[in-house]
């Protein structure tokens, strides 16, 4: 029995994803997407200032230590904030589609606890494309790639066009990103995509 639901596996129609020929290079790093965001971004005081490199094929890995700021019980990662590590590496699975995309469903399995101090290591790949939809998986790992698996998570990515984020977002953080000409760029970079 495959622990994936109906929801997160691709139909018989999917496609195997191609990264981009405009995405970053293995070995690099993503860089912020957003300085607000609270996954990736150094805005964030409590964030989780997620560092994401680009992998081969469509993959990369990504790592994020736990701070004290992101505890649930005494000493140990909340869920939610392991959630959001995970759904963060995925969505940055979508630089090297050259897509931009929002999560559509995230189903995450808690494998065991995470220590405050920890580094977990992350590694995603997008598995199948079918029209809008992006299929993807991720594993985290305490202190490195050969490190025990403490979560996994398989996701849909629904691919959407930058006025997603214009007709849906807080009009001043609108208008300061449509004022950030990095903000604007990227936009724009991903606009070309077909």
């Amino acid at each position: 029995m495959s622990r994936t639901s109906a929801a997160v596996e691709p139909p018989a129609d999917a496609v195997k994803p191609v990264r981009h020929p405009d995405a970053p290079a293995p070995g690099e790093l993503l860089g912020a997407h957003y300085e607000q965001c609270f996954g990736c971004g150094d805005g964030q005081q409590h964030g989780l200032h997620l560092q994401a490199r680009a992998g081969e094929g469509v993959t990369i890995t990504a790592e994020f230590t736990v701070q004290a700021a992101h505890q649930g019980a005494p000493g140990l990662a909340h869920g939610g904030v392991l959630a959001s590590a995970l759904d963060e590496t995925l969505g940055s699975l979508n630089w090297l589609l050259r897509t931009i995309a929002v999560t559509g469903r995230l189903e995450t399995d808690f494998v065991r606890p995470v220590p405050v101090g920890t580094t977990l290591y992350l590694e995603a790949e997008v598995t199948a494309v079918a029209r809008r939809k992006i299929y993807s998986t991720a594993t985290g790992r305490i202190g490195g790639p050969e490190g025990p698996v403490a979560v996994r998570a398989d996701a849909l990515f629904i691919e959407v066009k930058v006025d997603h984020f214009i007709e849906n977002g807080r009009q001043e953080e609108i208008r300061a990103a449509m004022d950030d000409p990095d903000q604007v760029r990227r936009a724009r970079a991903f606009e070309v995509n077909p």
